[in-house]
């Protein structure tokens, strides 16, 4: 009989603490979840603001080697991306895929001209960037003509910048609520562990002797729970990385770094804060109050 109740009381324990990693776990998933999502948001926007460019059209009298030294000028640019020449023949195949039918048999001839498609970094998107670029291109003696669609500019970096602030607001109250869920589940487990502690006062146990066994073990479980947490994060991402192309980079082992490192820390601060509040609660506690 005595020796099944340290027994017991070991497996009660061993119990508490699986259910807080376990815990620890989803919640780390969740924040590990929202940590790519926040790492990768910048590449989100980056990644609708490349889509904005010029089209450049150029002059009917050019040759091939004017076009190709233009297009080595603007791709030695630090504004552009990329560069993509369309001949006259190709740019009316695809004005007659979008219209359904051959304008230029109606028409006898070809109205339209020769043009580059110019993608630009991310920084050089906003209208004012846009303005200046526009007049740079103007300046050219191969261009007849730079145009690009002015409004969806505008409607894409307002709804970028509204989204970007939403995001923000709604990723601080989550990882408060995070935090919260994993404090209260170790304070649950601690509490199941009250009268320990008192018994242990009770014998002459300094605090910082107290609480050692309970803070190490409180890494130990973060430690474990950010693991798990990680396997599912990367795992699930990996599953899915065809829908999320050009969303979130699955070849970039830095984003994958900084996040496993991110939910491996905050598993254990977390967790060790949570663990050294409770049990420095229930040391300040007499007897009488422990129940």
């Amino acid at each position: 009989m005595a020796n099944q109740k340290p027994k017991k009381l070991k497996k009660r324990i061993f119990s508490s603490w699986l259910t807080s990693m376990v815990s620890i776990s989803l919640v780390l998933i969740m924040l590990g979840t929202l940590g790519l999502i926040l790492i990768n948001a910048g590449r989100l926007s980056e990644y609708v603001r490349e889509k904005i460019g010029f089209t450049v059209v150029l002059q009917d009298n050019l040759n091939e080697v004017d076009i190709i030294r233009f297009q080595k000028a603007l791709n030695a640019t630090d504004y552009v991306k990329s560069t993509r020449y369309i001949d006259k023949e190709e740019a009316a195949q695809e004005l007659t895929e979008q219209l359904g039918e051959d304008f230029t048999g109606f028409l006898g001839y070809n109205p339209l001209f020769a043009s580059i498609d110019v993608k630009l970094y991310a920084p050089y998107t906003h209208p004012d960037s846009l303005m200046l670029i526009e007049k740079n291109f103007q300046e050219y003696s191969e261009v007849k003509e730079v145009y690009y669609q002015k409004n969806l500019v505008s409607v894409i970096n307002k709804n970028v910048s509204k989204i970007s602030l939403v995001l923000l607001i709604i990723s601080a109250l989550l990882i408060f609520i995070f935090v919260a869920l994993i404090n209260n589940t170790i304070r649950i487990s601690i509490y199941s562990q009250r009268f320990t502690i008192n018994t242990m006062q009770m014998v002459g146990a300094s605090h910082s002797f107290i609480r050692k066994p309970f803070l190490q073990q409180s890494l130990y479980w973060g430690v474990y729970g950010a693991f798990l947490a990680n396997i599912v994060v990367l795992g699930t991402f990996y599953i899915y990385k065809k829908e999320l192309t050009g969303i979130i980079s699955q070849n970039d082992i830095s984003v994958a770094v900084v996040v496993f490192a991110m939910v491996i820390l905050l598993g254990m601060l977390i967790s060790y804060f949570s663990t050294m509040l409770a049990v420095n609660k229930y040391l300040r506690l007499k007897f009488d109050e422990l129940f």
